[in-house]
């Protein structure tokens, strides 16, 4: 069995290496109106083992509530925390989206929302686990309403999870679990593909010019996303056992524009094309 201290010299020598690579990193945070879990989620970010490049706040309208913490945050802040922000005009994530991603530095993205806590090994997990051809999806444990307001560990123990289990403040508490050996597949599946934890190389992410903005209002959007990364070329990496963020409650999305973007998906399911029409492009 490996000691620890081999493993943090594995480590080591793992960070030595992505340091040599130069290939930059950037996280993206989708965010609208939640700066009290948005400081959560940015809290968790900046105590990585491995941190990212820079962070870019993707925010879809929020109020000056959430620009002045993201100000008061950026003072202590190690690297780079960037605000990109549109008028709020209703749910219009995939525009804010590839708005972010095109002003980033990096070649590497990773995806998460002001409602997942990451976990500390977050970034390297996606970092380590990166790799061409593929776009890599990771998973969540769901966070009840009470814990929810209390909870900021982005390393919780598992007596702690499995307690929340027990009381029901908690599910898929597995996918916390950091096994010897995490376990991988590769397919392309669209069942459980969700953006707050998903990363891609941001050459791929513009080849298929990015979130399709015809979606408006919750819904399908990451998963259209995934169906033109498959016609492009690329496998789903699903990542278990490593890469976790834990899902902060919030009432649920107005549905009102989910069948309109279920028909949407359906139709691009259909086409040939990899390439929207309506991406992030314009923006390059």
């Amino acid at each position: 069995m490996t000691s620890h201290r081999g493993d943090l010299d594995k480590r080591v020598a793992l960070w030595a290496e992505w340091k040599s690579s130069k290939m930059k990193v950037s996280v993206v945070v989708a965010t609208y109106n939640r700066p009290y879990y948005l400081y959560k989620v940015l809290k968790g970010l900046l105590s990585q083992t491995v941190l990212p490049d820079e962070v870019i706040i993707a925010d879809d309208g929020s109020t000056n509530d959430t620009r002045e913490l993201i100000e008061e945050i950026k003072k202590n802040s190690k690297i780079p925390i960037i605000h990109i922000w549109q008028e709020d005009k209703g749910f219009r994530k995939s525009l804010i989206m590839n708005k972010a991603i095109a002003q980033s530095r990096g070649e590497y993205i990773i995806c998460c929302d002001d409602d997942s806590i990451p976990s500390r090994e977050f970034v390297e997990d996606h970092i380590k686990y990166s790799e061409k051809g593929c776009f890599v999806q990771g998973h969540r444990v769901l966070l009840g309403k009470k814990v929810s307001l209390i909870f900021e560990n982005p390393n919780p123990s598992l007596c702690y999870l499995v307690k929340l289990g027990i009381k029901g403040e908690a599910k898929n508490i597995h996918n916390a679990f950091r096994l010897f050996v995490p376990l991988i597949k590769k397919s392309h599946e669209l069942k459980g593909i969700r953006g707050c934890n998903l990363s891609f190389f941001k050459k791929d992410f513009i080849a298929v010019n990015g979130y399709n903005e015809d979606f408006q209002g919750w819904g399908m959007e990451d998963s259209e996303l995934a169906v033109r990364f498959y016609k492009y070329g690329l496998k789903r990496k699903d990542l278990r056992f490593r890469a976790c963020v834990f899902h902060l409650y919030h009432p649920p999305y107005d549905r009102t524009h989910l069948q309109k973007n279920i028909k949407l998906l359906e139709e691009s399911i259909k086409k040939q094309e990899y390439f929207c029409k309506n991406g992030i492009n314009k923006y390059l």
